[in-house]
């Protein structure tokens, strides 16, 4: 069964914040896949429909620029961070972050969708 809310994958190599991610968003009406391997997530990404992708930049084995929706980091201000979203622009979440900063980003993501679903 998918939530009504749609499906948010959460990409971190930290098991604590993917747990508490899935507790929170899933409590909200979410479906949420979770995984702390890059080459998990292009898999889902090829199998399932995602809503929102919430992306650790910093990952073991591969970097979260190569892969991105949202991005979160405690290091938004690095170099190569800074220079790869100036050519790709996308949403930046700061660690230490609220559950509160998630939930916004979320609704600004599927608040076009249902426009358009209400529109059409």
């Amino acid at each position: 069964m998918i939530a009504a809310l749609g499906t948010v994958l959460v990409v971190d190599d930290d098991a604590v914040l993917r747990s508490s991610l899935e507790s929170v968003l899933g409590d909200l009406g979410y479906r949420v896949l979770s995984t702390g391997s890059p080459d998990v997530a292009y898999q889902l990404l090829g199998t399932e429909s995602a809503l929102a992708v919430l992306l650790d930049v910093h990952l073991p084995t591969m970097s979260g620029l190569s892969l991105y929706l949202a991005m979160m980091t405690t290091d938004a201000d690095a170099p190569d961070l800074r220079t790869w979203a100036e050519r790709n622009p996308c949403t930046v979440i700061r660690k230490p972050f609220s559950f509160r900063d998630i939930t916004g980003w979320l609704d600004a993501v599927a608040r076009p969708l249902d426009d358009a679903a209400a529109a059409g």
